[in-house]
């Protein structure tokens, strides 16, 4: 079963590295304007939030719970205010296949993390938190502000890498308590 758990958030961490990290080096760079650029944002903030929906109902774990609160109040927070952003910026979020591929790998951690028994669950839904908010900076940090022409979504991004560090450092030190 160990050896499962590490496929899948081997398939997870590969499908996230290869949107945000390996491509920015060779010539399969996705190229996004900033609308594409806003829908991956609220995307990945979407799939955050249907994790933590996940294990509010699967654990009985009080700091997984608490974590996966923060994450739904979090998220939501951010979800608000890049929708306030591009109201104000007159601009609608485009789909696009680097938001398209996070759907997909979503819905398959998903369908690993529903399949998982009260025991195991646990520590794979914070392993994953972990991977993701790992996944997720660096996409932030090397493929999204750096393809942002405007000013408000480069500084409005800018501004949340702070707190997805502190969702981080959070997510790994709850995951201390499993290994």
């Amino acid at each position: 079963m160990k050896n499962h758990v590490k496929s899948n958030f081997g398939l997870l961490l590969t499908a996230l590295c290869f949107l945000f990290s390996v491509s920015l080096h060779g010539q399969n760079t996705p190229k996004l304007n900033d609308t594409e650029i806003a829908h991956v944002g609220v995307t990945a903030n979407q799939i955050d939030i249907s994790y933590a929906e996940i294990a509010k109902k699967k654990s009985k774990n009080k700091e997984i719970i608490n974590f996966a609160e923060t994450m739904m109040r979090d998220h939501k927070s951010v979800i608000e205010q890049a929708t306030a952003l591009v109201t104000k910026l007159g601009v609608t979020p485009q789909d696009n296949a680097v938001s398209q591929s996070l759907m997909n790998g979503a819905k398959e951690t998903e369908k690993m993390l529903k399949s998982k028994s009260a025991k195991d669950f646990d520590k794979a839904y914070i392993d994953n938190e972990v991977a993701y908010h790992k996944a997720v900076i660096d996409a932030v940090n090397n493929l999204l502000i750096t393809q942002s022409s405007n000013a408000e979504l480069k500084g409005f991004l800018q501004a949340i890498v702070p707190a997805l560090e502190t969702h981080l450092k959070h997510a790994e030190m709850v995951q201390k308590s499993f290994k």
